[in-house]
């Protein structure tokens, strides 16, 4: 019984946390170019809008 080897939950519990986290904030970020590019699309300048910037409706 003395022959277990020990446990190593925390580093493998922050390895996948950090994997998880670069997960979301990759999709997070492809989630919010895509909105970008739909809103300049609908804009039909093809420019961003600059913050403070109001459209001409």
């Amino acid at each position: 019984m003395a022959d277990k080897s020990p446990r190593k939950g925390p580093a493998k519990t922050t390895g996948t946390r950090e994997d998880r986290l670069k997960a979301a904030l990759r999709a997070n970020l492809a989630r919010r170019k895509s909105q970008v590019r739909e809103r300049q699309a609908a804009d039909g300048t093809g420019k961003p809008a600059t913050p403070g910037q109001k459209k001409d409706i």
